[in-house]
């Protein structure tokens, strides 16, 4: 089994192969192993929502994340692709509802900072913040 950097060496042989010439195409390289629950995790799904959005049935995701079963290549080729770009995925299976959800959804982002310090005899957490002038430490 060859390492990470003899493959990813490989692969740019390859390219440099392509570019000048001497080769056509390229050959994809499909993992082995795909975990399912962690990519359906990362983009906070439930099985049914997963198995929906992106076509597979919910029974291939359950046996898929239960161990019974290893999904195909073409599968572990998509959910790679899902775990990469999911957006990419979405827009090419349903670019309607893809850019309406897009356009609905509003991102906040809230930036907070907490300093603690655990008071050992009491077993008290302190919170450490700045008064709204910022100039003034508060502690709570």
């Amino acid at each position: 089994m060859k390492t990470q950097f003899e493959q990813m060496m490989d692969g740019l042989k390859d390219v440099e192969a392509f570019f000048a010439g001497k080769q056509e195409g390229f050959k994809a390289h499909v993992p082995q192993q795909v975990d399912v629950k962690a990519i359906r995790n990362r983009l906070g799904m439930t099985q049914a929502k997963f198995s929906g959005v992106f076509g597979f049935s919910l029974d291939a995701i359950k046996h898929w994340e239960g161990g019974r079963r290893t999904p195909e290549a073409p599968a572990r080729t998509l959910l790679t692709v899902i775990d990469k770009n999911p957006a990419a995925v979405l827009t090419a299976l349903n670019p309607v509802a893809f850019t309406a959800a897009v356009d609905s959804f509003k991102r906040t982002s809230v930036n907070v900072r907490i300093d603690r310090k655990h008071h050992a005899s009491r077993g008290v957490t302190k919170r450490k913040g700045y008064s709204a002038e910022g100039r003034k430490r508060i502690t709570k």
